[in-house]
């Protein structure tokens, strides 16, 4: 191996080592952790800000049988990455419980980002599987199917036969191509 080669190297593995301390860090950490009225208040925004990109939305999140909604979820990494977040799950509009996302994954990937993540149940019993159990893993425990949007914004119909869907939001609206899989979703005390 040569000089050059070894610098590089080292240096990589430098700063995935700093990411994951400070990213484990992070998640670990109680400045992270909002209180029970911080969550409500971002939760109250981000459904106004889903009602406002998707068209009908507002009709279709009251014909749910509940949601969980995570106004901010931190995303970041350097090779090693995770996510996290913090939200409440809302039925008849109301908080029922409050809940914890985290997410972790190897591969290309450098930087960071914060998003909104609004999980939609439309099925009673995928409903009440969630909320009686303390920790949920998606993929494992039950899938989430991600929804797109078609032409004016409007919702894809054909994914609205599942039992739970979810919408990311990122800063320039709904965002594509990502997965629930390996999601885990842990009750939290507020």
């Amino acid at each position: 191996m040569t000089k050059r080669t070894f610098n590089r190297f080292s240096g990589l593995w430098f700063t995935v080592v700093a990411c994951i301390i400070a990213l484990n860090a992070g998640l670990s950490s109680s400045a992270l952790a909002a209180s029970a009225k911080e969550i409500d208040a971002g939760a109250d925004e981000a459904i106004v800000l889903f009602e406002k990109e998707v068209k009908d939305g507002k009709s279709f999140l009251a014909s749910s049988k509940g949601m969980l909604v995570f106004p901010k979820v931190l995303k970041g990494g350097a090779g090693f990455g995770g996510e996290y977040g913090e939200g409440a799950l809302r039925i008849a509009g109301k908080t029922a419980d409050y809940y914890s996302m985290l997410q972790g994954s190897f591969g290309l990937q450098l930087g960071g980002e914060i998003k909104t993540v609004i999980i939609v149940f439309l099925d009673e019993g995928a409903l009440k599987q969630f909320h009686a159990s303390e920790g949920w893993k998606a993929g494992v425990d039950g899938s989430v199917s991600l929804v797109t949007l078609g032409a004016g914004g409007t919702i894809d119909t054909q994914t609205l036969k599942e039992p739970i869907v979810g919408f990311v939001l990122g800063q320039k609206g709904l965002m594509y191509n990502l997965s629930f899989a390996g999601t885990k979703f842990t009750k939290q005390k507020k």
